[in-house]
């Protein structure tokens, strides 16, 4: 308990289940979906983008593999579609997801390490700071790296390099005139972008509830998607393969008589 107590008293008050505010599940808030994005991609991952949005108008799944059980992974994670928890302990600060793998950010000095297999997550590091003196953290600022992909940064497949040589910075805290929001600054290095694209996300959290609500999520039990090879199908109502758009050819039979 004396643990505990020096946590809530040394650490920003983010206790209880956060979600997104609402506004839009887009890579950057304040802007609508898709080109509207204004993303700065390179000339190659503007076209990649372009054909994402062009095969999804068709039907297709374009750039957004979620539909194949594929993680969202980092950045993307950071949308909110679904709640959040944050747990703060002195050397690593948990965030919990209801629809993927908790983030494990580390805050115990230790550098980056070399040999940490790459994931969709990434590995995260972080430093809590107190930027207005009074002996309280108040700025969680978070680097992560090491990943592996496919990843995009929103459904409409807002495309990353597929180097995987992302680099995500994050600057979290929470607001000085609600203690019910918080923010999340996003800066996204990426090969696939012209320069450094940052972004804030919004969070909000209900003050009266003292015991989130947590549903169960498993992408494999309710997803009607099929992959095969490079297509993407679907099962309909009464079971059977159908496909996604429209001339699209059923998949290759040869091992079926």
């Amino acid at each position: 308990m004396a643990n505990a107590s020096a946590v809530a008293e040394t650490y920003p008050d983010f206790e209880s289940q956060w979600r997104s505010d609402g506004r839009s599940d887009a890579w950057d808030p304040t802007r609508p979906k898709g080109l509207a994005q204004q993303p700065p991609l390179t000339v190659e991952y503007q076209a990649i983008f372009e054909a994402s949005l062009k095969d999804q108008a068709a039907g297709g799944r374009g750039n957004n593999y979620q539909s194949s059980c594929v993680l969202d992974g980092m950045p993307r994670l950071m949308n909110l579609t679904a709640p959040m928890e944050i747990l703060i302990q002195p050397g690593l600060t948990f965030f919990i997801f209801q629809e993927a793998f908790a983030r494990r950010i580390h805050t115990d000095g230790a550098p980056m390490p070399e040999a940490e297999p790459p994931s969709f997550q990434g590995y995260s590091i972080g430093k809590w700071t107190d930027e207005d003196g009074d002996g309280r953290y108040d700025v969680f600022e978070v680097e992560t790296r090491n990943f592996k992909g496919p990843r995009a940064m929103d459904q409409t497949g807002l495309p990353l390099h597929k180097d995987n040589q992302t680099v995500v910075k994050e600057r979290f805290y929470i607001d000085k005139s609600d203690p019910n929001v918080a923010h999340d600054e996003v800066t996204v290095i990426d090969n696939a972008l012209t320069r450094p694209w940052t972004v804030t996300k919004n969070y909000r959290r209900d003050p009266k509830k003292i015991y989130p609500t947590w549903l169960e999520q498993n992408c494999a039990e309710t997803n009607n998607h099929v992959a095969v090879g490079k297509e993407d199908y679907m099962i309909s109502a009464d079971g059977f393969l159908m496909p996604t758009k429209k001339g699209q050819k059923a998949p290759d039979l040869r091992y079926f008589k």
